[in-house]
């Protein structure tokens, strides 16, 4: 087995396709995007990469805010749409038919349908070339409660999130482990002894002789 020798290129894949809502109630948008992460984990930080050119982009820079929307099978279509039809042309909430809330502690709407949305206010923009990159606060996180359980933990694995892999979108497989179970400690499991049957009081085992028969 060889190698084969690339140019520098963005191969880091797969990675989260978000819809990413800003603007206001009264003037709202959507933008898809895939340059998207955690970055810190306290305060939890994380981040959006936009190119100057996109509706999307001076919407955020004005505002400060955005709300990262997690993506599931169900929302896909209108992901891709949101990803190459401008906000400029046309309401993409409207034409997706897509429910926008207002956040709870951002003034940029939610999309109610997806079932984590992420709230963001941005601390700094960072020039890097083709693409800015947005640092941001996470202020507050709504999740749909017909994920959570009766214990109050969220599967988010219900809700069929996908993920994006070189131009194209996939639904996620099943689950091969959980954090630190590559040095858990297995459980040893001792054989159960069965316990021997005692004959009753008063009686004796019958004797397994058998008595040969005359002949005639």
């Amino acid at each position: 087995m060889g190698k084969d020798i690339w140019k520098p290129g963005t191969v880091i894949y797969p990675v989260p396709a978000v819809m990413v809502s800003c603007g206001t109630m009264e003037q709202k948008n959507i933008i898809t995007v895939a340059w998207t992460g955690t970055v810190n984990s306290d305060p939890a930080m994380t981040y959006v990469s936009i190119r100057p050119s996109r509706h999307s982009y001076n919407i955020i820079k004005e505002t400060g805010e955005f709300v990262i929307n997690l993506v599931t099978e169900r929302l896909t279509y209108a992901c891709d749409f949101c990803g190459v039809r401008s906000g400029r042309d046309l309401d993409k909430f409207e034409t997706m038919h897509l429910t926008a809330k207002k956040g709870e502690k951002v003034n940029t709407p939610i999309i109610y349908e997806s079932p984590v949305n992420i709230e963001c206010k941005v601390k700094e923009i960072i020039p890097l070339g083709t693409h800015d990159m947005f640092l941001a606060e996470v202020v507050s996180v709504q999740v749909s409660d017909e994920y959570l359980d009766e214990t109050g933990k969220f599967h988010f694995d219900r809700a069929k999130p996908i993920c994006y892999s070189h131009g194209a979108y996939y639904g996620l497989g099943r689950k091969i482990g959980t954090f630190g179970y590559s040095v858990r400690k297995k459980e040893e499991t001792k054989p159960v002894k069965k316990p021997e049957k005692k004959p009753a009081k008063g009686k004796t085992k019958k004797s397994s002789i058998k008595k040969k028969s005359k002949k005639k």
